[in-house]
């Protein structure tokens, strides 16, 4: 059974026939009505519905102007709408169709008719909807690292790109933190790969909590993670990075991982340091820091010069 149906007809009587001739076939869970495109439109957007049916000829508000409201919706504009008009009205079931209409039902209408239309623009709807959602799915998972979950270094490139370019027209901080897991090989080595995907997932974990809901946060390349902070100075950043540190250093593992411990390298950046003038030259500032917090002792935070 599909969820709903509005019906919008000034004649009561046509409204309770065309309720009649759906409920015989239990289409819907439930009934909206409305005696006008303007009363039609406003129950549409106080309850969405699968499929509307929409008389053309109404006081105030007919049925070629809601269609026009229609348009002005994106998230309304996938509705089926299937126009009512009378049997010799042949220029206003082309308009109607011009204007966005999915089919016409011609009055008085024929009960099996009209049902036999509602059901093939409903069962459109369907494929549509599911063919939105494996859209949807399919863009998700082209962004996200399938081991931990976070954005991949694909939509990380993206983002960072409109961020810096959002950074240089507005004239805002942005700030770039770059994380490499210390001495992960030894882990893979010592423990096998399997563990070490737990390693990555746990530190994956403990940086987003770190992070604000608007942060970009993404896995880099294998022990290597990213974090994007809009409207971030540097010693922010830097203020978040230790807070990161802390939280993964005190990661406690079980099972096969007890006595192991961790900790993380990070080098911060922002983009207004002089000689910051792309993606890569960001990057690179974010990098040199990381090796910096490498090359003096791991398990710390360096920030760019």
């Amino acid at each position: 059974m599909f969820d709903s149906v509005l019906i919008i007809d000034d004649s009561v009587a046509i409204r309770e026939r065309i309720i009649k001739s759906l409920e015989s076939f239990e289409l819907f869970a439930r009934y909206y009505e409305a005696d006008d495109g303007l009363e039609g439109f406003k129950k549409l957007l106080a309850s969405p519905v699968d499929i509307i049916l929409c008389d053309l000829e109404m006081p105030r508000i007919d049925g070629f102007k809601f269609l026009n409201m229609l348009k002005s919706r994106p998230d309304l504009q996938d509705v089926p709408v299937i126009i009512l008009t009378g049997m010799n009205d042949r220029e206003l079931k082309v308009k109607g169709l011009e204007q966005g209409a999915s089919d016409y039902i011609t009055k008085p209408f024929d009960p099996e008719e009209l049902v036999a239309r509602v059901k093939v623009h409903l069962k459109i709807k369907h494929l549509q909807d599911d063919l939105k959602r494996t859209n949807e799915l399919l863009l998700e998972l082209s962004n996200t690292d399938h081991l931990t979950g976070m954005y991949n270094r694909r939509y990380l490139m993206e983002a960072l790109d409109k961020e810096v370019q959002r950074s240089s027209r507005k004239g805002g901080n942005l700030s770039l933190i770059l994380m490499d897991i210390d001495h992960f090989k030894q882990v893979n080595d010592t423990c096998g790969h399997l563990q070490g995907d737990v390693v990555l997932q746990k530190v994956a974990l403990h940086l987003q909590k770190e992070l604000r809901s608007y942060d970009i946060a993404a896995r880099y390349g294998g022990e290597e993670f990213v974090a994007v902070l809009p409207d971030t100075s540097l010693e922010e950043a830097a203020f978040v990075a230790e807070r990161v540190r802390a939280s993964i250093r005190g990661i406690r593992f079980t099972g096969a991982l007890s006595s192991l411990s961790i900790t993380v390298s990070l080098g911060v950046a922002t983009f207004t340091s002089p000689g910051c003038r792309s993606v890569d030259e960001f990057i690179k500032l974010a990098d040199d820091a990381l090796y910096r917090a490498k090359a003096n002792g791991r398990d710390r935070v360096e920030c760019s010069r």
